[in-house]
């Protein structure tokens, strides 16, 4: 027998990682310098690779089988003294085949692991982000539905079309949406400033605002001492900037509903 020969007989097993020791070191030391036995184990190896995905899948083609026969006929029937992991029947390949397609089933699994938790991931930033968006409007709606809102109208001297605008104040969330419509033009750099008139002390601003070409304008939220009772809201002309004060008189006032 060759030293090729020689080599060429393990070269089933090394492909199904069943080689060991000393056996296995000398093959790959032969490897390194024999193309011809290398060429040998990747077709042995792309074979192994076919059996282990028929197990799962299409059945392997028949020459990929017949090779890996013939390489096992390859191997001595006479009793060796070294010691070897024993040689594999057809059924000893059938049960490293299983092991592969298991091998290859486990990783499947893992990418789509991966690919599951990304688009968790993915939905869970989209749902924590629309729950922020639904509480902002659930802020904003608040003191238009609360039956606790007070709602407060004020109107202009009767000259149409007369301006209007509606406030809804929940007090005991600082919460003010206020809504006006045919409101007249301002000259440049003057605005309308919105004020709550409480029940004792100073007006205090409630958020300026300009109306846009229809006359409609809103002021949602503005900030707002927590608690105050609001005793009327009124509407001043001021510069664009606001004012702490009001420096005009009021163009528009109403009380509670």
């Amino acid at each position: 027998m060759t030293e090729h020969e020689q080599y060429a007989e393990d070269l089933a097993l090394y492909a199904l990682d069943a080689l060991m020791g000393e056996d296995r070191a000398k093959l790959v030391q032969h490897l390194a310098t024999c193309a011809s036995c290398r060429l040998e184990f990747e077709q042995l190896r792309g074979d192994t690779a076919l059996l282990a995905l028929s197990a799962a899948g299409p059945r392997p083609p028949h020459s990929a089988r017949q090779r890996l026969l013939d390489a096992v006929a390859r191997e001595p029937r006479t009793v060796i003294t070294r010691q070897i992991v024993p040689r594999l029947g057809w059924w000893g390949w059938l049960g490293w085949a299983a092991m592969a397609a298991v091998f290859v089933f486990a990783l499947s699994l893992w990418r789509e692991n991966l690919t599951l938790r990304s688009t968790l991931a993915s939905a869970s930033s989209e749902a924590a982000e629309n729950a922020r968006q639904l509480e902002e409007l659930r802020k904003i709606a608040a003191p238009i539905i609360e039956p606790e809102a007070q709602r407060v109208t004020l109107v202009a001297a009767k000259t149409p079309p007369q301006p209007q605008g509606k406030a809804f104040y929940l007090r005991n969330r600082s919460s003010l949406v206020f809504l006006a419509n045919n409101m007249p033009p301002l000259p440049a750099q003057k605005a309308y400033e919105l004020w709550l008139i409480p029940t004792s002390g100073d007006p205090i601003p409630a958020g300026v605002f300009k109306p846009d070409s229809h006359g409609s304008a809103t002021v949602v939220n503005p900030p707002l001492p927590a608690g105050t009772e609001a005793k009327a809201f009124a509407i001043t002309v001021e510069n664009e900037a606001g004012s702490p004060k009001p420096t005009s008189p009021a163009l528009m006032m109403g009380t509670g509903e």
